[in-house]
């Protein structure tokens, strides 16, 4: 076994960045932890730098970044605390990483996802909103900067999987019809129009199938996950829009599958576990260990596919209508879900409120040109603002 590799987690206390770690413990021969990341989890961060001793843990926000700072020197830590924005993009871009672990939901990841880009690492993508917003923009810098961009999204990252090697942008010539996006349709899959308008946010957050994050959760309790996925899709793998499909799965077995013009469909399988795909990312083109118990079909029994009802969930719809739109529309649409899911969370709106008012955002902000960082994120500013505004109405 050669050098180890050393790992960047931005994001290192979310559901991601937790199994990331996981999956580094159990080959601690492969790889080091760098540097650990978050935004104001102090004591989640704490347990994660005395475990891991990492050169660096840097904190969003720096208030949070004093108090892990003072406990750390307390308890006799070696790792320097930094904070901000700057010092995020510092660590994911630093000469001595290898990869970067892109885990900060939201928009907040950008920034510090395309610095790593722009370094040249080996990038695993699991902030799928740095590609809804900056799309074209994005890819172009992966390609510029010679990056490696590996998706760890299990649906993405079973795509990749299912894809012969280099196929990406090149879909047609490696006789590819269409990419299959599966998705478990959520805890709402079976509930009507009318019991939707009374779910809960912790009923939101109660997925059948994934450990996630709350913000994940109610995306995946609306369908937006699988809107952005959509939109992630397309740019990750060069792939027109006609040629991305979503079938609801409800037993999320069947991570994705890719639909060939000899009538072949390739799919990659698994227990829904996102150690998986980490496992995958880390040491591809190898497969290592990830502590995933082994697939049991006969257990499983049975695979169940349906289409999914855009009426129920409109967010399909708006998420197609804003790739279609181009240029900064996804910019708009993926602002206007941040602010409309944390207003539902804090019971400021319904639930069937969140997309309403990311159609109203959608519709008020004028599409400009997604040519630099900078408009990109003066247009996430702005739809924020008009989001703000439609959760009063």
């Amino acid at each position: 076994m050669g050098q180890k590799q050393l790992i960047t987690l931005l994001g290192s206390t979310g559901s991601i960045g937790v199994s990331t770690l996981d999956v580094i413990k159990r080959q601690a021969d492969r790889y080091q932890v760098f540097a650990l990341t978050a935004n104001t989890s102090v004591q989640a961060l704490l347990a994660q730098v005395l475990e891991f001793k990492p050169t660096y843990a840097v904190m969003l926000d720096h208030d949070s970044a004093d108090q892990l700072r003072n406990q750390l020197h307390s308890l006799g830590s070696e790792t320097e605390v930094l904070s901000g924005l700057d010092n995020l993009a510092m660590v994911a871009a630093h000469q001595a990483v290898q990869q970067v672990m892109a885990a900060i939901v939201g928009a907040a990841g950008l920034m510090p996802t395309l610095a790593a880009v722009r370094a040249g690492k080996r990038v695993l993508l699991a902030n799928k909103e740095a590609l809804v917003m900056s799309g074209e923009l994005f890819m172009r810098e992966v390609r510029a900067h010679g990056a490696e961009l590996l998706p760890i999204d299990s649906e993405h990252n079973a795509i990749f999987q299912c894809l012969p090697q280099g196929a990406s942008g090149k879909l047609a010539g490696a006789g590819v019809e269409k990419l299959l996006l599966t998705a478990s349709g959520g805890p709402f899959r079976q509930f009507t129009s009318d019991q939707l308008e009374g779910v809960t946010p912790d009923q939101a957050c109660a997925h059948p199938n994934w450990s996630m994050g709350r913000k994940i959760s109610v995306d995946s309790a609306t369908m937006m996950n699988k809107g952005l996925e959509f939109i992630e899709a397309c740019w990750l793998f060069g792939a027109p829009a006609e040629a991305v499909e979503i079938v609801v799965h409800p037993q999320s077995v069947i991570h994705s599958m890719v639909q060939y013009s000899d009538g072949s469909v390739l799919a990659q399988l698994g227990n829904p576990d996102m150690r998986t795909p980490i496992a995958y990312g880390l040491a591809w083109p190898e497969r290592i260990a990830a502590g995933v118990p082994l697939l049991d079909l006969v257990k499983v029994a049975k695979l169940e596919f349906e289409a999914p009802d855009e009426d129920r969930f409109p967010c399909l719809r708006l998420a197609r209508e804003a790739l279609a739109m181009g240029g900064t529309a996804p910019a708009s649409l993926n602002a206007a879900n941040e602010v409309a899911v944390q207003g539902f969370l804090e019971n400021k709106i319904r639930f069937t409120a969140i997309p309403a008012v990311i159609e109203k955002t959608l519709t008020a902000v004028a599409v400009e040109q997604a040519d630099s960082i900078e408009r990109i994120l003066a247009v996430d500013e702005l739809s924020r603002a008009i989001a703000e505004q439609a959760l009063n109405i």
